[in-house]
């Protein structure tokens, strides 16, 4: 697997499982993944990371440096060092596909292996899980505001380092995004590149005009300009002058740019001093510290943008920059598990969750035990791994992002809303009501 991904673990999953093989307790147990409360100005929330995932499990074990290094701690038993050399993952995965739209203690995702398997890859999984959904689920929100505009990807300068601006890219074109400006996802994921040029491309040349024409004879296939280096107006101007000097080879403008000012009036401008050149079709590209709400007043206010870049509130979600994922233990060998803690109790169970759907628009959820069957509901959990080996191949990210666009399109459109709503209904199956009241009067009776 790619570099030390195996051993990306906190220490203490490594003390618990040293524990669990001394005292023989490596046996069958299953957590779920799930996030404890909605995050700020959010109504709903989008599965991804789930074939990373995958792919980690697949390949999980520990190479022999990661081995030397384990002993070199001198803190475990040398036979339980020994144990994980030859570890692999062996067990079953439930999961939410990627793109799904989920809520506040809805199980995203189900293992169920050997105690020591399962506690290792906490992890990696909340990791994973935790960043690309909330990247997802910002883009989602970014795709609400546009109105059917394409966005791209402008993130990864910004982002925390390159491991998260490839996943920023990728869970930003599964919620929406039509490409992105990273090079090495776009090969990666397979995904469409966007790119457009720097202030420091017109800086090297004399002279602006100068620096578009250049332009256009190396990409004379409808390239967007940066036009905003020194004046806007002038900019404009320039190119049309480029795309006027140019066409006489074939070139053509696609687009123009605008990254700082004003950008609704100055857009406005751009477009009259367009369409007056006879260049109606040549479109006006906006970026600029960018996100839903500042695209959703652009457009309310009429400004002719059609399309944006969106980079650095995008790429780390600005507003709401962590999902408070966790990863709980549900059930082993002495049944049901609840934790009782105050302000973060779990729900006890291997689960499912099912979905009412009314007239093509999501109605509201059920919370209950995978034993449960639920007439009236589509069940959102499916196994996706069976003894350590996937069910089924990988998706193509289309798919996804398919798949993704049309679980938004059946939110009601109250949730569709930028501003916060009442919470979507998420409701108890009554056996799992009953289970918890079980197991919070069984756990009262040992406490006292």
């Amino acid at each position: 697997m790619d570099d030390d991904r195996a051993l990306f673990t906190d220490l203490y999953e490594l003390t618990m499982g040293a524990v669990y093989f001394a005292e023989d307790l490596d046996t069958p147990a299953s957590f779920e993944l799930f996030v404890r409360g909605m995050p700020r100005g959010r109504n709903f929330m989008v599965a991804a990371g789930l074939e990373q995932v995958l792919d980690y499990l697949e390949d999980l074990q520990l190479e022999p440096h990661h081995i030397e290094y384990l002993h070199s701690l001198k803190m475990f038993d040398p036979a339980f060092v020994d144990h994980l050399a030859g570890l692999r993952f062996t067990g079953d995965v439930w999961a939410m596909p990627e793109g799904t739209i989920f809520f506040p203690d809805e199980p995203v995702i189900r293992i169920t292996a050997p105690r020591i398997q399962a506690q290792l890859v906490e992890t990696f999984l909340l990791t994973t899980i935790n960043f690309q959904s909330m990247i997802a689920s910002k883009a989602a929100r970014i795709l609400i505001a546009t109105d059917g505009r394409p966005f791209v990807d402008f993130s990864p300068r910004r982002d925390h380092g390159l491991d998260a601006a490839n996943s920023a890219a990728r869970a930003s074109y599964i919620a929406g995004a039509a490409g992105t400006s990273n090079v090495v996802a776009g090969m990666r994921y397979g995904m469409p590149v966007s790119g457009t040029m720097a202030h420091s491309f017109v800086m090297s040349y004399e002279d602006e005009l100068d620096a578009f024409c250049a332009y256009l004879r190396v990409f004379p296939d409808h390239p967007t300009l940066l036009i905003d280096t020194y004046d806007i107006q002038q900019g404009a101007l320039n190119a049309i002058e480029a795309h006027r000097r140019m066409s006489e080879h074939g070139a053509r403008v696609g687009s123009v740019r605008i990254d700082s000012g004003s950008v609704g009036d100055e857009a406005r401008s751009v477009r009259k001093l367009l369409d007056q050149a006879g260049l109606e079709e040549v479109k006006i590209f906006v970026s600029g510290d960018l996100d839903e709400y500042i695209i959703d007043e652009l457009l309310r206010s009429g400004a002719p943008a059609d399309a944006f870049g969106v980079g650095t509130r995008l790429g780390v979600s600005a507003d709401a920059p962590y999902l408070p994922g966790v990863y709980k233990l549900v059930d082993d060998r002495l049944g049901p598990r609840l934790k009782t803690s105050v302000g973060k109790e779990t729900l006890p169970g291997a689960k499912q969750v099912w979905r009412r759907i009314q007239d093509g628009t999501f109605a509201g959820d059920v919370i209950g035990l995978q034993s449960e069957s639920f007439d009236g509901g589509t069940p959102l959990l499916r196994q996706v791994m069976s003894a350590g080996q996937r069910l089924e191949p990988a998706l193509p990210l289309g798919e996804i992002k398919e798949y993704c666009t049309a679980q938004v399109e059946q939110l009601p459109p109250a949730f569709r809303s930028l501003d916060q709503t009442e919470p979507y209904p998420v409701e108890l199956s009554p056996a799992m009501a009953g289970l918890r009241e079980d197991l919070r009067a069984h756990y009262s009776d040992r406490a006292g």
